[in-house]
């Protein structure tokens, strides 16, 4: 992902790259084991939005949680800049705020002004003195058009601004990864497409590195420099396909020609595993 021209070069970040390598995991033992993920293998470049997309239940957020920290693997390892999360002798990653999770639904305290849930974190883990983390608190909100809404609620806010709010705490321990897990889903359409360039406009700044799993092809689309399409379960990539549209990005990108032959070509793949998953569904019924 290249950033706008008037971000400075030497904001660029080059750390956060993601390996994954063999992964499997398995839930349960002898006949009820249920393969969820199975030799899954997969790069997330640093600084990139990698788009996860696939049919329900085929393990995708297993794959995210494994990469948290939140599961532990059967084999294989994955790798955070070369360093081991886990693998061999180590099947479950430790959490850190070099990892950040944000999933569909909101974990905003509401009895906190957003200001006070965004510098929460590093006043809590003693990272920040409150001055400095409501310095930071304020910086990172105005860079996101969140200036306006620092001292309300955020049951008085809408539903696309408490997602924003929940973005920008999740960068202010200046993570290498933003682990995304459909955190948009349940907005409607106008609302979505205003935070998808918002969301864009973080990543040119912060150059945090994004794994995000969705349904949406148009969002992966939109969104990502690769998307990795993933097969019905057992989960491993089914296709990598490089987005090819250039940065910096906006709606203007949904009606030009190249946009729609990805999204036919990504529809296809998608659509034919779907179908596999819904025939599995219907014998295992």
């Amino acid at each position: 992902m290249a950033p706008p021209t008037n971000i400075p070069p030497g904001g660029t970040k080059t750390r956060g790259a993601i390996r994954i390598e063999g992964v499997t995991k398995v839930y349960g033992e002898a006949d009820r084991a249920v393969v969820a993920v199975d030799h899954c293998s997969l790069d997330v470049p640093a600084g990139e939005i990698t788009m996860v997309v696939g049919p329900s239940g085929c393990g995708k957020t297993t794959l995210l949680n494994a990469i948290a920290g939140f599961h532990s693997i059967t084999s294989g390892s994955i790798y955070l800049d070369d360093e081991l999360l886990c693998g061999p002798g180590k099947p479950m990653a430790e959490p850190g705020p070099d990892r950040v999770v944000v999933f569909q639904n909101g974990a905003l305290f509401p009895w906190q002004t957003n200001l006070e849930n965004v510098a929460f974190g590093p006043i809590a883990q003693g990272t920040m003195s409150p001055k400095e983390a409501y310095e930071k608190a304020r910086a990172l909100m105005a860079e996101a058009g969140l200036i306006n809404v620092d001292e309300s609620y955020p049951d008085e806010i809408s539903s696309g601004m408490r997602r924003r709010v929940e973005i920008v705490r999740a960068l202010m321990n200046d993570p290498k990864v933003l682990l995304l897990d459909e955190p948009y889903r349940a907005l409607d359409s106008l609302t979505k497409s205003i935070m998808h360039e918002a969301l864009l406009q973080t990543c040119y700044r912060s150059r945090v590195t994004v794994f995000f799993i969705t349904h949406d092809i148009e969002e992966a689309i939109f969104l990502g420099d690769q998307v990795a399409i993933m097969t019905s379960r057992p989960c491993k990539p089914k296709t990598l396909l490089k987005i090819d549209l250039g940065h910096p990005r906006d709606y203007n990108v949904l009606t030009s020609r190249r946009f729609r032959e990805l999204m036919d070509e990504t529809t296809d793949a998608v659509h034919e595993e779907a179908a596999k998953a819904f025939e599995l569904g219907e014998r295992e019924g």
